[in-house]
């Protein structure tokens, strides 16, 4: 069986007044039916990693790679309109606060109608059927009720479910799902996650789960690429993060607290060029 997911050497560019910066530097992965954790600092080049994917860097910034296939597609040949046959009906990407994503003068229930009706020609009951199944599966209670409201009236993690509700109603073949829990509190967390592994298995979809919670992800993927600016310094099966050898993953991990420490100070580390991050 074929990879989902073929990357090489892809490097994302951006102008600044000192010049251009490489934001991502040449990395290479690749990804089959499996949920891929990538992970680092912010500023690592997660986000957009995950952007590039779907051709979501707009000018002035600049994609190049060797390699950028999905499914057999070459993404970089791709023009914008058959872009929208690709993004959100085979690839998905739940943003940073999903919540937010959402549109705040339209009903939950015209939004992800919306979405169906981009991707998939029904009719008004199949696609009113089809909205209420997907809120059912993401564990939304009287889903008849949230159809009509509007996201300023649902709770933070309604929101965040209703949202990858969105994203997953047209059954993609691989969902991005950029740090999706991190606005919300730990139980509500594990719930949204727990939601989005069952899909993602119950489908055999692909997911990449981007995030700075390395105990989160190793939870949650199979396998775990540490990004550190710009660069893959790191691959590891999740199970075995702890073992990790790239000083920069052993820094990362020692600097997470631990609620039964009594350490005063977190350790730092030094970068390659001596300084302490």
């Amino acid at each position: 069986m074929r990879n989902l997911l073929n990357i090489d050497n892809l490097t994302v560019t951006f102008p600044t007044n000192n010049g251009p910066v490489d934001v991502v530097k040449g990395i290479s992965l690749s990804l089959g039916r499996e949920r891929l954790g990538i992970v680092g600092e912010s500023g690592s080049g997660k986000s957009m990693t995950g952007r590039a994917i779907l051709k979501l860097i707009r000018s002035p910034g600049k994609v190049k790679a060797d390699r950028l296939e999905f499914d057999g597609i070459d993404i970089l040949s791709q023009s914008e309109r058959q872009m929208r046959s690709i993004r959100g009906a085979r690839i998905s990407m739940v943003m940073q606060d999903p919540k937010f994503s959402l549109n705040p003068v339209m009903t939950v229930g015209t939004q992800i109608a919306e979405a169906i009706k981009t991707h998939q020609k029904l009719s008004a009951q199949e696609i009113n059927d089809k909205t209420l199944a997907m809120l059912k599966s993401v564990r939304i209670e009287n889903p008849e009720r949230v159809l009509g409201l509007y996201p300023h009236e649902v709770s933070g993690g309604m929101g965040q479910r209703i949202m990858i509700a969105m994203m997953l109603v047209p059954e993609p073949d691989l969902l991005i799902a950029d740090e999706p829990t991190s606005a919300l509190d730990v139980s509500v967390q594990a719930q949204v996650l727990d939601i989005i592994d069952n899909l993602v298995t119950s489908k055999g979809m692909g997911l990449i789960l981007i995030s700075h919670d390395l105990n989160l992800v190793s939870s949650y993927c199979d396998r775990i690429l540490v990004m550190r600016a710009g660069e893959i310094v790191e691959e590891c099966v999740a199970s075995e993060l702890h073992a990790a050898k790239h000083p920069y993953t052993q820094g990362l991990l020692a600097a997470m607290p631990k609620i039964d420490e009594d350490r005063e100070w977190l350790p730092v580390f030094e970068d390659m060029s001596g300084s302490q991050t």
